[in-house]
Order: C-alpha cells, then sequence, then structure tokens
C-alpha cells in the first residue's frame, strides 16, 4: 500500500482508516486491538522525534548559510513545533529536546519507542532524568537500561536512570538541585465545585518548614478554640490563605479577583454560570455569594470577627447579540488603566493557538513603529515567551474581524499568525460565557454586562 514511502497524503488516509477498525471482534481480541493502537502511538511518537530532529538539522543548516550567527540559529522553531502538534508553544521546547536526545544520543530508547515496546512518557523519562549528563554518561545508561526499561513501570524507571545518572557523575544531584531551586514558583489552577489548586514549587527543606508550620497551627487552634467546628485540613487552609494576604481571617480577603457574569445573574438570579478570570467558571450561586460575602454574617462566627471585605467593581458592558465585550481605546504607548484591564478580560489567556499561559504582555498587532494605534483592535494578549516570539524574522501577524463584531454573522476579533514556513493559525477572542459552551440568550431584550472584581 506505501510501497513508495509514507507522506503526508498517506499519514492522512491511514488517519482516515482508523475510525473504520473492526470492533465486531470478541473481548480478547479488542484487548488486542488496545495493545496494538498503543504500539501504534509509541510508534507515531518515535517518527514525530524524527522528523523533529530532521527539521532542527535543516534548519540550522539554512540558516548558516544564510550567515546567521550560531546563537540566533533555529530562533521560534520550538514555537513553530508546538503550534504543528496543536500544543502550547511552552511544549516546543520539550518536544524538541526529546526528538534531538533521541536521535542523537539514545538509540536504544529510540529503537525500543520505534517497536511500540515503551510509551512517549517512559522515553520523555529517561531524557528527562539524564539531561544534565554528558553525551557518554547519557549512551552509558540508555545502554545499561534498553532490556529493563520494557519491563519497569514510570516510577521505577525514573528511579532506575536517576541512580545510574548519579553513579556515572556523583555531582549530578547537587547540580539539578541548584537549577531546580532557580525554578522555584507558585502556580494556580482551576479545581472541581469553585475550588482552585495553589502550588508552591520550592525546595524541599522549605517545602517541609511550610507544611509543618501549618499543621501547628492547625493543632493549637484546634486546642484552644472552645467552638472550634473546622476540621484540621479547614483550619490549615484558612491559616494559608490568611498568613499569605494579611487578612485577620480567610474569608476577608478582598474580592480582586476578575468575575465576569451576566447582569441577570447579578441581579435577578439567573443560573447561567459565572466565569473567574484565569480559573475558569463558577456556579452562578458562588458568583453571588463572592459578592454579599462582603458583609458579615451573625450566624458565621469566623464572620463576626472579620471586617467587611472590600470589592471592587468595573462593568463592561457587552455587545447585546453577539456577547464580545465592547472595545476601548487609548492614545497611550501602552496598554494601560482601563484599557488594560478589559484587554486582560477579553483575551483571558495568551491569544496564541492552544497556550494558555498568562497574559503577562499586551501587544500591537500592527506595531507602533508601522503606524499601529493603542486600541483594543491593535491589541492581543500574549504570554512573554509568545510574544518575543512574534518579533522573530519571518513571523508575522495580522488581524482579522472586528471588536465588537461587525454583525451577527462575524466570529469577532481575529488574529492570524503566520510562520516561517507560511502555516498559518488563527485565534479569535473568547467570548465570555458563551465560549465556554454556555447559552447566554437573555431571557428578554437588554444587553449584558460584565462585572470585574
Amino acid at each position: 500500500m506505501f510501497d513508495d514511502g509514507l507522506g503526508v497524503a498517506e499519514l492522512d488516509s491511514l488517519l482516515s482508516a482508523l475510525p473504520g477498525l473492526d470492533t465486531e471482534v470478541d473481548d480478547a481480541g479488542r484487548i488486542d486491538q488496545l495493545a496494538a493502537l498503543e504500539r501504534l502511538k509509541s510508534a507515531c511518537a518515535a517518527a514525530q522525534a524524527r522528523v523533529t530532529g530532521a527539521l532542527h538539522d535543516s534548519r540550522r543548516q539554512a540558516e548558516a548559510a544564510a550567515g546567521i550567527p550560531a546563537k540566533k540559529r533555529d530562533a521560534g522553531l520550538a514555537d513553530e513545533i508546538a503550534l504543528a502538534r496543536g500544543e502550547a508553544t511552552s511544549r516546543g521546547n520539550q518536544h524538541l529536546g526529546l526528538g534531538l536526545a533521541l536521535t542523537r544520543e539514545m538509540p536504544h530508547t529510540l529503537t525500543a519507542l520505534s517497536a511500540g515496546a515503551i510509551s512517549e512518557w517512559k522515553a520523555t523519562i529517561l531524557v528527562r532524568e539524564t539531561a544534565l549528563l554528558t553525551v557518554e554518561q547519557r549512551a552509558e545508561v540508555d545502554a545499561r537500561l534498553r532490556d529493563r526499561c520494557t519491563r519497569l513501570g514510570t516510577r521505577a524507571l525514573a528511579n532506575a536512570a536517576r541512580a545510574i545518572a548519579h553513579e556515572l557523575d556523583p555531582t549530578t544531584a547537587t547540580r539539578r538541585a541548584r537549577a531546580a531551586a532557580a525554578d522555584r514558583r507558585v502556580t494556580i489552577r482551576p479545581a472541581p465545585d469553585a475550588m482552585a489548586w495553589v502550588s508552591a514549587f520550592v525546595p524541599v527543606a522549605q517545602g517541609v518548614a511550610c507544611y509543618a508550620a501549618l499543621t501547628r497551627a492547625a493543632d493549637t487552634t484546634r486546642n484552644t478554640g472552645e467552638n472550634e467546628q473546622r476540621s484540621r485540613s479547614q483550619v490549615m487552609a484558612d491559616v494559608f490563605v490568611e498568613r499569605l494576604t494579611g487578612q485577620a481571617t480567610a474569608p476577608a480577603v478582598p474580592l480582586g479577583i476578575g468575575l465576569i457574569m451576566t447582569d441577570h445573574t447579578l441581579l435577578t438570579g439567573g443560573d447561567t454560570p459565572a466565569e473567574v478570570t484565569g480559573a475558569g467558571p463558577i456556579p452562578a450561586g458562588i458568583a453571588r455569594d463572592l459578592i454579599a460575602n462582603t458583609l458579615t454574617d451573625d450566624d458565621d462566627p469566623q464572620r463576626e470577627k472579620a471586617e467587611a471585605a472590600r470589592v471592587w467593581l468595573h462593568r463592561l458592558y457587552t455587545h447585546p447579540t453577539t456577547g464580545s465585550l465592547m472595545a476601548m481605546d487609548s492614545r497611550a504607548r501602552e496598554f494601560t488603566g482601563s484599557l488594560r484591564h478589559y484587554l486582560i478580560t477579553r483575551d483571558q489567556y495568551c491569544r496564541t493557538p492552544w497556550c494558555d499561559a498568562p497574559i503577562r504582555h499586551l501587544d500591537h498587532i500592527q506595531p507602533v513603529r508601522e503606524g499601529g494605534e493603542t486600541s483594543a483592535q491593535n491589541a492581543q494578549g500574549l504570554c512573554e515567551r509568545c510574544n518575543y516570539t512574534k518579533q522573530l524574522p519571518g513571523w508575522r501577524s495580522t488581524r482579522t474581524g472586528a471588536d465588537p463584531p461587525d454583525n451577527d454573522n462575524d466570529d469577532g476579533h481575529r488574529v492570524e499568525i503566520i510562520t516561517p514556513t507560511g502555516h498559518t493559525y488563527t485565534t479569535t477572542t473568547p467570548t465570555p460565557l458563551s465560549g465556554l459552551g454556555l447559552s447566554t440568550t437573555r431571557p428578554r431584550d437588554g444587553p449584558r454586562a460584565a462585572d470585574l472584581g
């Protein structure tokens, strides 16, 4: 069928054939199908690694011939790889690093991946655990685990690779620990039921100390509080919030979050969920609670002790039919004040397709030096990485569509990203609330409003 090798057309043909997989088999046959498909996934990952390595070499050679300095070659290549794979640009470096390590330094791991004997995740673990070794030392780990990697689980494989790495280079653990300490950070991500995970990536001694301090505070509170009804875990969570924010009690934290909700939800008890900027949707009732919680509650002893939290509300009105936030303009060179708040609320995350990183830069789609205005029409929210990538040679961005949309058939503010290879990727501003797949049709005529905390 593929005597001349696999090109894009043949790969697409194989992809289109998969939905026709025979399901009229017994359960043993279905298990065999699952195993075969898993091997196929691994083989595809190996093929992607080889293509990535070839792309890297080709780009480096072309740029060398063009006289580009070695330090500036293949800039932005990782972003192109991520876009081609439909993933966040931050993942591009991981894919590029994996492809180069497998094709240049770890032939046994690549062979096992190509045969479907290990998963892409196992290959990633081996590359990750040997990242700080020399080429020769990494090859040694690759050779010593060639027969064991197919039998070990992911945790056991990571431990084995790490142990061999420590044996080959006793200083590796120290170097890794120092490098990891430089990456310390705090992150937040949404959790079910209108909750959030706040995580700190810190050196192990500091992490243990933080947890021990919260534990001691919780035990003291529960032992001395006569009417304490909270569990130990609840007290620890409250102390965590209180100590970070400096508030007397956890519920008294000022509502400084971005809360988007329709006026029907806010004022007349509507059921359309609200959205917390950067954290996702929350039930309508919880959104109203966040605002109502600024008042003390005589039935809640914790609230009796707290001063009412302050809430800042900025109303941004939406287009009456499309739901897009209305635009704002500025005469300033930078996006500041209300315009900045508006743009961050409008775009929510980095506008680069699949990125989803927090917005760090507000970018002029048409640069100011080329006559671009400081306006919502000419603006997009980007993460730091994507904004710098946009400035690289061969990358271009253009805007199509309006903000707000010109008509009901217009899907709004669109930006086209053109990469050095000529591939085009289009991004559109998310529509608040309805962008989550919700119906925001008004129960009666009139515009909607977004309330930003």
